[in-house]
């Protein structure tokens, strides 16, 4: 028998291997582990259609789901190509703006004031200069993330094809019934824990994004509706989609008005609404949808985005959930399992781990339960 000692030490050897591999092969996983969570989401979508609209014939709700996420999406592209062109539209006017913020500054704190050009007259022709590499890297990603989107939807479209084929691949994989019955009990438990992490967030972030674009279409606050889908999508990451919402509306308000009540009403009310939201709703849905401890929520934003980037810190919770459902299965790995989740209870209350309550066996297994797994 190996020590604890031993057997920790591995594994903590194990998750520093993996987590370079992961990012050493950022570009081929990104992309599928993404279109996996979207594989996800679509099948959710489809089984909820399936299950409320019963009079659709059982091949009906997959393209309903596709349709409804191929025009959620071309609505979002429209919606954020629309504000980006507002923005263009107002730059020569957002100039004189944040001039006039500068003056009025310069007037409070006692000190010169100076305007844009006359800041980007100043600048350092040496830092333009060195700043072309880094705009030509910008622009080269623009255009890799072309490709990363192909990509996504590539194998997107693979997946979802081969849904009929991976059944197929469980029964060979799995012949005997309890093996098969412990696969699907934990892929049942994965997708719940992301199904529950993606019902969570669009709930809350619809509330906040709905608050915010109250609030900034009443003071008048101009592209509010690209505000308020921005802030949406946003919402998906933890922390960054609440600083959003919460800075970035009464930082333009200082701009766009002459005034500062705009501005401070904005970010009064938006932070009181954050409050609520963050203090009131989203704790009670994460106990009956998910069960993790929000500092690991945090770790899991810096581990992943360290990694992958933007992608990771917008698939940290889901990829941390799935991490969790799958580690409780085993009692090697239980303890990891216990330390992710919010009560230390990994599973729900109606939901025992699968050793602990296997299935009756089958004529095929005769001789009772079969060994415990270990990891």
């Amino acid at each position: 028998m190996e020590s604890a000692t031993t057997r920790n030490s591995l594994v903590f050897i194990a998750v520093v291997a993996v987590g370079f591999a992961l990012h050493w092969l950022q570009p081929i996983f990104t992309p599928l582990v993404l279109a996996i969570f979207l594989t996800f989401l679509i099948d959710g979508l489809a089984r909820q259609i399936d299950t409320r609209l019963k009079f659709l014939p059982s091949w009906a709700p997959l393209p309903i789901a596709l349709v409804l996420i191929i025009l959620a999406f071309l609505g979002s592209v429209w919606l954020i190509a629309d504000g980006i062109q507002g923005f263009t539209d107002q730059i020569v006017q957002f100039g004189r703006r944040i001039d006039g913020v500068i003056a009025r500054l310069a007037t409070v704190l006692n000190f010169e004031p100076v305007t844009v050009t006359e800041l980007l007259r100043k600048l350092d022709i040496e830092k333009i200069t060195s700043a072309a590499p880094t705009l030509m890297r910008s622009v080269t990603g623009a255009l890799s993330g072309l490709g990363f989107t192909f990509f996504v939807l590539v194998y997107l479209g693979f997946l979802i094809a081969s849904r009929d084929s991976f059944r197929r691949k469980i029964v060979v994989l799995f012949p005997e019934r309890e093996d098969r019955k412990e696969a699907v009990h934990v892929f049942d438990r994965v997708r719940a824990g992301v199904e529950g992490y993606i019902w969570v967030q669009t709930v809350t972030g619809l509330m906040i994004a709905a608050g915010c674009w109250a609030v900034m279409a009443a003071v008048g606050l101009e592209n509010a509706l690209f505000w308020a889908f921005l802030i949406f999508l946003l919402s998906y990451i933890p922390i960054i989609g609440g600083a959003v919402a919460g800075l970035a509306p009464p930082l333009f308000a200082l701009v766009q008005f002459d005034t500062y009540w705009q501005a401070l009403v904005l970010f009064g009310v938006i932070q009181a609404w954050l409050f609520i939201i963050g203090n009131l709703v989203l704790p009670k849905m994460q106990a009956d949808d998910q069960n993790i401890d929000p500092v690991v929520v945090l770790l899991s934003l810096a581990f992943w985005g360290a990694i992958w980037g933007v992608t990771g810190a917008f698939l940290s919770t889901p990829l941390t959930v799935m991490a969790m459902a799958i580690m409780a299965e085993f009692k090697g790995s239980r303890w990891i399992a216990v330390l992710l989740s919010g009560d230390g209870d990994p599973y729900p209350e109606d939901d025992p781990p699968f050793e602990d309550n296997p299935p009756k066996p089958s004529p095929k297994a005769p001789g009772g339960r079969r060994p415990t797994a270990k990891a």
